[in-house]
């Protein structure tokens, strides 16, 4: 009898405990427990792309000072500033700009119908700041400012509009019959000319540049076979220009601005990643194998253009 009584308290007690452990489970996570923000806003969410201008301000002040934008200076880089995640408290993004990545946090304020954010970069970078912009009519408005502002552009505008990336083998540098041939203008050669008219010599400077060829609209590196016959007779720059479309339209971010001369005014392009290696195909790999072994050896014709 005494060993019943106690089967049966043995078995009401694990029942009972069975039943706290199913009361447990099914109950909602405590305070304790990590609370996931809901996201808001993800209309918002993709790439916003457009021209990364510097300000006027700071325009006239630089050729006050040096009458001239230095060499090499970029005006407006094409900028890629892409929201990832908007909650209540925090908002998530990247900008990719003159070949650089950086990462965006930062907050969202909703006042009525109008949509502002404050997001900055890491600050571990003399060329870091704040960006604040507005949702306004499916763009995004605003300005970027340095934190240091003691760089040479420390503020710079923009208007961005949304942009998918989509990798398409198809794409080419755009060419009409209207077009002017494409030309390097950041590696210039200098010519002296000495003229003379009857007793007086003249003596003076030209900027010479390299032009690519109609070859950079015609060849496809991401959908033909490239040969030594397609090739042998091409410039350095045609060269040069056919074997970074082929990473243009993977997205490649190129930092020098004697690449991105050529790509950041044409519209399909978007920026979004500084390695693309894994994306490339096998023939884009074997074309840009034949492409660097030609550049090698290849040379460039200069010549005078206006400007």
């Amino acid at each position: 009898m005494k060993r019943l009584f106690f089967a049966v308290l043995g078995f009401a007690a694990l029942a009972s405990c069975h039943n706290k452990t199913n009361k447990k489970s099914s109950m909602p996570p405590d305070s304790v427990s990590a609370v996931v923000e809901n996201e808001i806003h993800k209309e918002l969410y993709g790439n916003w792309v457009g021209d990364f201008t510097v300000d006027e301000k700071v325009s006239e002040e630089i050729l006050q000072n040096k009458g001239e934008f230095p060499a090499g200076f970029d005006y407006s880089p094409k900028i890629n500033l892409t929201i990832k995640r908007i909650t209540a408290d925090t908002v998530i993004g990247q900008n990719v700009v003159k070949g650089n990545l950086r990462p965006l946090v930062g907050k969202i304020e909703e006042n009525g119908n109008v949509i502002s954010f404050i997001l900055d970069e890491p600050g571990d970078k003399k060329s870091d700041g704040r960006f604040e912009f507005k949702w306004n009519n499916d763009t995004l408005v605003g300005s970027w400012t340095a934190f240091d502002q003691g760089v040479n552009v420390r503020k710079r505008n923009f208007k961005l509009t949304k942009k998918q990336f989509v990798y398409n083998a198809n794409l080419m540098l755009p060419n009409d019959e209207n077009s002017e041939p494409l030309i390097d203008w950041y590696a210039s050669k200098k010519e002296t000319r000495t003229v003379e008219d009857g007793d007086t010599t003249y003596t003076y400077i030209n900027d010479l540049y390299r032009a690519a060829s109609p070859a950079v609209f015609k060849l496809n590196g991401s959908k033909m076979k490239l040969t030594e016959g397609d090739l042998k007779n091409l410039k350095k720059l045609d060269l040069e220009i056919i074997r970074n479309t082929i990473f243009a339209r993977h997205g490649y971010a190129f930092t020098k601005i004697n690449v991105r001369q050529f790509f950041d005014p044409v519209d399909w392009y978007v920026p979004v990643s500084n390695d693309v290696t894994k994306e490339l195909s096998k023939l884009e790999r074997d074309n840009i194998a034949i492409l660097t072994r030609f550049e090698k050896y290849a040379t460039d014709n200069y010549d005078q253009f206006g400007r």
